[in-house]
């Protein structure tokens, strides 16, 4: 074994080390008060709340010796803290539900005419068609002396004819026939039989009957009015007629000055640059005017020797009364590069009255992305565009029917355009397609089809407000030498002068027209200025004071990793120790040189002398000292 020997230290050595060890301590103190940590959680709390700038939070140490007011001022701070994140709270709620502000702005300038669709409400029988049409006129009238006991005067030879003829399965009076026009009682009689005395003929609904093509599934598509019964099945049979025609051209039979008796715009005559023809099925020759891109119309001043005059012939002649059942022309104001849906937009014009259409120009420019589902040009929606024009709702939801008939019918329908490799729809190659066309129309206006929701509204979209003035033209005291005028120039030799004609004066209303815009009703920037009064109303603080808020939660988590750390540290310390020193446990050599053989044995004897805790360091050394002083 070996001893130590020592004497006591001078005290003057001792007062010398001692004063080495504070300054050492008050180095190192120094040297940590570059960054800032504190003993405890309460000591943060404390310095935090003395120095914030942050109203009402000094009242949460000042009065510690009173803890009425402590637990007051503790409980009246957290729940202002509570309120204000409820604002904040409101505040990024309606800044993520993207609100908009409306701006509207009247503007001046030259006003670009809009284009505008007239057709003659007058369906013509077509040459290509006319011998079809008079075999299913024939075959309608005696439907009606059957239905309704009304002879339309047609001679009953016509009919004797017609059914002594050889009948094919491709004839029309075969097709009539698979989808027949009937009567039917209505729903509270018909427990009744057809002879009793208390079921009259007003007590029956009238319709027609579609099968599927196997005929296991029928449907009577009934009609509560007996015309609307009649024009509808006449014009099922009427679509198919026109549906077989292989050439559409075949029925462009335009005839534009026997119609347009007189055109002007802006005080001069129109010519045949400036309007296109369409054949419309229900609504005749149609004739779109300042349709030309190239060449568009503008309307420098208001009123109505400004904008466009027509004259135009209301006679019909020629006509089929069992698909059109009104006189006059049909009138549509739309923009260009769209299509003329004369259904949802038009309205009619009536005979001998002259018409005065005044316009109010309105755009609308909405906000996209994440205020509202509106598109841009369409290429984002989800339906092709089967038309030959820009992006409109209207096209949209077209489209979307007409994909989905073809998907499910196996045929397009007539009234919409051909998509790529169809062909419309014809009971002479599609037998049941009448029956799939209702079925799915029914779907349609429920929305099962989801074609409104698939079609979006545009983000920018000009639309006319229209209103109309009518007046009695010509007059009485004027009719004589306006249709002698018209009969020399026009060739007009119509008998019945009152209903042959109309006049159409559509024109600007005033010079200024409206825009509807759309702006962000809550930016960032707005965001920040609400968060901030909402601090400055409950705390009267600043953004620095958020700084400090933002430092007090940094110096919690340091805090916290820092009593983690020693915790953990401790936990280590409280462990269970290893082998003992004298155990030879050479294992750790043995991994430094696996190659090598192993080591001699040796003891080694060694006094081991364990160092004192540094608050007991004096003390402990004297008495250790004297202790082995002794040995």
């Amino acid at each position: 074994g070996g001893s130590v020997k020592a004497g006591k230290m001078p005290e003057g050595e001792k007062t010398r080390q001692c004063k080495q060890e504070e300054e050492r301590q008050q180095k190192e103190e120094e040297r940590e008060g570059l960054i800032e940590f504190y003993g405890s959680y309460q000591e943060l709390f404390q310095f935090f709340c003395s120095n914030t700038t942050i109203h009402g939070a000094i009242r949460l140490v000042c009065s510690k010796k009173n803890k009425m007011k402590t637990a007051f001022w503790s409980v009246l701070f957290f729940l202002t803290f509570g309120l204000m994140y409820w604002q904040f709270g409101i505040l990024y709620r309606e800044y993520f539900s993207y609100p908009v502000n409306l701006n509207l702005n009247l503007n001046s300038d030259r006003l670009t005419f809009p284009a505008v669709t007239l057709c003659t409400l007058n369906p013509y029988r077509y040459s290509a068609i006319r011998k079809k049409l008079d075999e299913l006129d024939q075959i309608t009238h005696q439907t009606l002396l059957d239905l309704y006991d009304y002879n339309m005067s047609l001679a009953r030879s016509d009919w004797s004819t017609l059914s002594t003829q050889k009948r094919s399965s491709r004839s029309l009076l075969h097709h009539v026939q698979r989808h027949p026009l009937r009567r039917q009682k209505r729903d509270n009689l018909v427990n009744l039989p057809e002879n009793s005395p208390s079921v009259d003929k007003n007590d029956w609904k009238i319709g027609f009957v579609l099968c599927s093509e196997n005929n296991k599934d029928c449907f009577h598509q009934a009609y509560s009015s007996g015309v609307d019964a009649v024009r509808e099945w006449y014009s099922f049979h009427y679509i198919n007629i026109l549906a077989q025609m292989p050439d559409a051209k075949a029925l462009d039979e335009s005839d534009f000055e026997n119609f347009i008796y007189a055109c002007r715009f802006n005080e001069a005559t129109c010519d045949k640059a400036n309007y296109t023809h369409f054949h419309h099925p229900l609504y005749g020759n149609c004739y779109t005017f300042n349709d030309n891109s190239s060449s568009l119309w503008t309307s420098s001043l208001p009123g109505i020797n400004n904008g466009l005059s027509l004259v135009v012939r209301t006679e019909q002649n020629d006509f089929i009364p069992l698909l059109s059942t009104v006189t006059g022309a049909r009138v549509m104001v739309h923009d260009q590069n769209e299509p003329a849906f004369m259904d949802d937009g038009g309205f009619n014009v009536r005979p001998g009255i002259e018409t005065s259409i005044s316009m109010r120009k309105e755009m609308t420019v909405r906000l996209g992305g994440s205020y509202s589902d509106c598109t841009e040009d369409g290429s984002d929606v989800p339906v092709q565009n089967l038309y030959s024009s820009r992006y409109t709702e209207q096209v949209c939801i077209r489209s979307c029917f007409q994909l989905n008939m073809v998907e499910r019918c196996g045929c397009a329908y007539y009234f919409y355009p051909l998509p790529d490799r169809a062909e419309y729809c014809d009971y002479t190659k599609h037998v049941a397609w009448g029956y799939c066309y209702y079925k799915l129309l029914a779907e349609f206006k429920a929305d099962v089809l989801g074609c409104f929701h698939k079609c979006r509204k545009p983000c920018k979209m000009t639309e006319y407000q229209l209103s109309a003035g009518y007046s009695r033209w010509p007059s009485a005291v004027s009719e004589d030498w306006v249709f002698y005028m018209l009969s020399q120039q026009n060739k007009y030799n119509i008998t019945s002068k009152r209903n042959g004609v109309a006049k159409v004066n559509i024109f600007f209303e005033e010079w200024n027209y409206k825009t509807n815009g759309e702006s962000p009703a809550f930016t960032v920037v707005t965001l920040l200025s609400q968060l901030g009064n909402q601090w400055s109303l409950w705390f009267g603080s600043s953004v620095l004071s958020v700084m400090e808020l933002a430092e007090l939660i940094l110096d919690f988590i340091a805090i916290t990793f820092i009593l983690a750390l020693r915790w953990f540290r401790s936990r280590q310390q409280l462990s269970p120790p290893g082998p003992p020193p004298n155990s030879h446990d050479n294992s750790a050599f043995q991994d430094e040189a696996p190659g090598l053989s192993p080591p001699h044995h040796f003891t080694v004897k060694a006094v081991v002398t364990m160092l004192p805790s540094y608050n007991s360091l004096e003390p402990r050394g004297l008495s250790r000292d004297g202790d082995m002083g002794h040995e």
